[in-house]
């Protein structure tokens, strides 16, 4: 078994740029904690740009789109009214 283990390792540290193999077993306890903190802080990241899109989609254009087609139906109505 020790023969297998040696050659794995010649392999991932043969040329130039070498394989990095990660286990379970050879994480820290520290590790997983840093791995953990950053999928949370990178979950965090994706909900506020979630945010972000929708108060600028949502609420500013349709908002916009809206007070537009109801400016232009008002002017619309005002010149049928006083023709």
């Amino acid at each position: 078994m020790t023969s297998v283990i040696d050659i794995s390792q010649r392999i991932t540290t043969k040329g130039e740029n070498p394989l990095i193999v990660f286990t379970k077993s050879k994480q820290s306890q520290e590790n997983s904690k840093l791995e953990r903190r950053l999928q949370e802080l990178k979950f965090k990241q994706e909900l506020r740009k979630d945010w972000i899109l929708f108060i600028v989609r949502d609420v500013v254009i349709y908002s916009t789109i809206i007070l537009f087609i109801l400016a232009a139906s008002g002017y619309s109505l005002f010149m049928h009214i006083y023709r």
